[in-house]
């Protein structure tokens, strides 16, 4: 049997999805690039125009630092940096979390100030082909097409997020659905200006930025909790890691043991799990039967990065080593 420690390449399914990942990411790109610029070229004094502007900008935040980060975490592991270089991932994500967070802090700011201070953005006319327009027509058209994309990039990257169990590409699926959330928040506050609703204008903005700072938040948690080691969540942080109880499933299983609890820290796309096993009439296993379990455990979950698994006389109370459970076992 040959001893792994650990894997450090993708499986051909996730290797896949990654490589898709990574074209989608820069479609992005190319399409912000666009949409950044032919807001600008319409934006005018609007509060909201100026709002869904910046928060095309900060879009770029989360595809670059994807990016990046692919770039890093396939380095094999090193002396120096004995658990690899998954983290990436996890600074990637703190890094476009606390762009977001600051950008939508300083949008609620200033919105809420045009608001209060009753600013009465003006929208004046442009000459096309001879003819006079009003320039908040444009704007509405920018911005309408700015919607049909981020919806599609959105529903495609959550499900490679899934895939791949990646944080930063859910967060820029999350980035989308607030791109296209914040244009048609800004068609309603350019149009309400074309009524003589001026507050409407003001009140998109600070819808937008309200939107940019709970996605701010919502990432920079999730990044931080991730770094500082955690129990494992799934990929939209909405759980705990089923891996987690498969893990003590299997272990469980085993003849020589008797008692399982297991430690699972997320280190980006894979996770590292240290498994504490109380053995049975408390005898030693052996070399062999340590590692057959360790490969097997490794063999559950592609996100499986690798496992240490630890015989032991007693559970920790932090992975279920209270007097109950382990009456619970016995009783198993």
């Amino acid at each position: 049997m040959t001893t792994r420690f650990g894997r450090n390449e993708l499986p051909e399914k996730q290797e896949k999805a990654l490589r898709a990942a990574i074209r989608i990411e820069w479609c992005t790109l190319a399409f912000l690039a666009v949409a950044i610029t032919m807001i600008y070229l319409v934006m005018g004094n609007s509060q909201a125009m100026k709002a869904a502007w910046i928060e095309d900008l900060l879009s770029l935040a989360p595809p670059i630092a994807f990016l990046i980060a692919v770039r890093i975490v396939n380095r094999p592991p090193t002396a120096r940096y004995p658990y690899g270089y998954h983290r990436a991932v996890g600074v990637a994500h703190l890094v476009a979390g606390v762009a977001l967070l600051a950008m939508g802090a300083f949008l609620l700011v200033d919105s809420l100030t045009g608001l209060l201070s009753g600013e009465h953005p003006p929208i004046g006319t442009v000459v096309l082909f001879g003819q006079p327009v009003w320039l908040g027509w444009l704007m509405v058209g920018a911005l309408a097409l700015t919607i049909p994309l981020p919806i599609w990039f959105g529903r495609v990257k959550m499900r490679l997020a899934e895939e791949l169990h990646d944080k930063v590409l859910y967060a820029d699926a999350d980035m989308n659905k607030a791109d296209w959330l914040t244009a048609v928040g800004s068609i309603v506050g350019v149009l309400g200006i074309g009524i003589g609703l001026w507050w409407t204008d003001a009140a998109a903005a600070l819808l937008v930025a309200a939107s940019i700072l709970w996605d701010g938040l919502k990432n920079m948690r999730a990044a931080i909790t991730d770094l500082v080691d955690t129990a494992a969540t799934t990929f939209d942080d909405g759980r705990i890691h089923p891996v987690t109880g498969q893990i003590d499933d299997h272990l469980r299983s085993l003849p020589w043991v008797e008692q399982v609890g297991s430690r699972v820290r997320d280190q980006g796309h894979v996770f590292h799990v240290e498994a504490f096993v109380v053995p049975r009439g408390g005898r030693m296993p052996s070399l062999e039967q340590l590692t057959q379990a360790r490969d097997e455990c490794i063999d559950l979950d592609w996100k499986v990065q690798d496992i240490v698994i630890v015989p032991i006389d007693r559970l920790p109370e932090e992975v279920g080593g209270s007097a109950e459970s382990r009456q619970s076992e016995r009783n198993q």
